[in-house]
Parts: C-alpha cells; sequence; structure tokens
C-alpha cells in the first residue's frame, strides 16, 4: 500500500460548545489526516504517560497515512496542559503520578468528545471509529471500547486492567461485557508490569463475553516493545503487531 501525503496540525477540543473563548476548558488533540480529498475512517489515539510526546504523534501519523484521519486527544490537559516528556526514571514518576489524577469517566468523557469532533469534520465516516492505545493509554483503550461508537480497538500493554480502574473502583476487566466491537490486546512475555497470569484473566473475560478478540503475546518482549525510542523496543513484535493493527483498522473502511 502506498503511503498518503498528510496534514497535521494540534487543535482545540472545547468540553462546552457553548465557550469557545480561547480560555475556556478544552482538551488539546493532535490531528493527522490525508491531504487528499476523500471520506475517511477515523482512529483515536491513546498516550503513554508520557503525553502526546514524538513517540505517540508518529503514530498519529503513521494510521493517517494508511487513510485514516488519525487524532491523539491530550489525556493529562486537566492535570498537566503541554506535559510531553521522555522515558528517564524521573520522566516515569512524573507520568505516574498525573496517570494517578485521571478518572475513568473524564478520561471516557474525553475521549466521546474527541470523537464528536471528528464527526463534526466533514471528510470523516460518521459511523465505526478505531481506537489504539499503549502503556497508559493500553488500559484505556480496553475502558474506550466500551463506547458504542468504537468499533475496532488495539490496546498495548495495558497495566492495570485486572486490578484497577481510573480514579477508582471495579478493575476494567470487570467491564468487558460493555464492549461492542473488536478488540485486539497486544502483550510482552517479560513485561514484568502485567504478569502473565493477568493477560490470560483478559482473555478470559473476553471470550466468556464472546467479544470478537484476539490476543498476542511476544516471547521476549518487554513493556513498551512498540516504541522505537525506549530501549524496550522490539522491532520483530513491533512488525508483526503493525500488520495486526493494519488488519485490524480495515474493519472500519
Amino acid at each position: 500500500m502506498t503511503e498518503q501525503a498528510i496534514d497535521t496540525t494540534t487543535i482545540k477540543i472545547f468540553l462546552r460548545d457553548d465557550v469557545r473563548s480561547p480560555d475556556s476548558p478544552h482538551i488539546v488533540a493532535y490531528l493527522a489526516q490525508p491531504q487528499a480529498s476523500g471520506l475517511y475512517p477515523a482512529v483515536v489515539v491513546l498516550q503513554e504517560i508520557f503525553g502526546v510526546n514524538v513517540h505517540i504523534r508518529e503514530v498519529t501519523e503513521r494510521i493517517a497515512q494508511l487513510g485514516y484521519v488519525a487524532i491523539a486527544p491530550a489525556l493529562f490537559q486537566r492535570q498537566a496542559p503541554g506535559f510531553e516528556t521522555g522515558y528517564t526514571p524521573e520522566d516515569i514518576e512524573t507520568g505516574r503520578s498525573y496517570a494517578m489524577q485521571t478518572t475513568a469517566s473524564e478520561l471516557l468523557s474525553d475521549i466521546s468528545l474527541t470523537i464528536d469532533y471528528l464527526k463534526s469534520l466533514p471528510q470523516v465516516k460518521k459511523e465505526g471509529f478505531g481506537c489504539i492505545g499503549f502503556c497508559f493509554g493500553g488500559h484505556v483503550a480496553y475502558l474506550a471500547a466500551t463506547l458504542p461508537d468504537i468499533k475496532a480497538t488495539a490496546s498495548f500493554y495495558g497495566a492495570g486492567i485486572t486490578t484497577r480502574t481510573p480514579g477508582g473502583g471495579a478493575p476494567t476487566v470487570t467491564r468487558t461485557n460493555e464492549i461492542q466491537g473488536v478488540l485486539y490486546a497486544f502483550f510482552g512475555t517479560e513485561d514484568a508490569s502485567i504478569p502473565l497470569e493477568q493477560v490470560d484473566e483478559i482473555e478470559a473475560a473476553l471470550e466468556k463475553y464472546k467479544i470478537s478478540q484476539r490476543v498476542f503475546r511476544y516471547d521476549g518482549a518487554d513493556h513498551g516493545f512498540f516504541c522505537n525510542h525506549r530501549a524496550s523496543y522490539n522491532s520483530i513484535a513491533a512488525a508483526d503487531a503493525w500488520e495486526q493493527v493494519k488488519q485490524l483498522f480495515d474493519q472500519l473502511n
């Protein structure tokens, strides 16, 4: 497939439609879309704890080059506007502190508002949205899969799905029965933050509720294996996972 030329920009999505002054509450999002005119399916990209940084922007662009309108909302907009960082131990602690301040209800609200924004764009198909998330965003993607507009979800190494939910409450896995679309989940067998028993529990929940799904376990891969900016990058696992993601999102066309 020939990669499409794309345009990128940063936009604001206002939390209240009736108030749109520059200082009004809003979400900042990175938007990438094909330059050619047409009608395209859309995909929401959900960040790691490191913000909408260079890796997340690159993923958003790669998806747009395949022929999608792709958007990455800043999930820490309430806690730390404009936050993005690298991968040092200090960066990890800072990112975790912001992630701990999020709640499932606010995250789902922000994703729903992002989808509403996509629906307002004339070049976007109005039904059947995709979602992809990594690390913290992988957990949030599992949550987002419960939204009726989300028809295809790729959840990469989302820690804590079986043990907690953002802001507290029953673990996110208990909401598996609410998933209405297809979900692909990707894990590395060497990921110390996600024991393989938890991966098995996620797969069992998906099977119990007859969710259309595939769970991928990559031997030798660690947490963050898809990110080529991290020491844990695994090119073989990342390449295979990308092919699976393309197959998944083909269902939106």
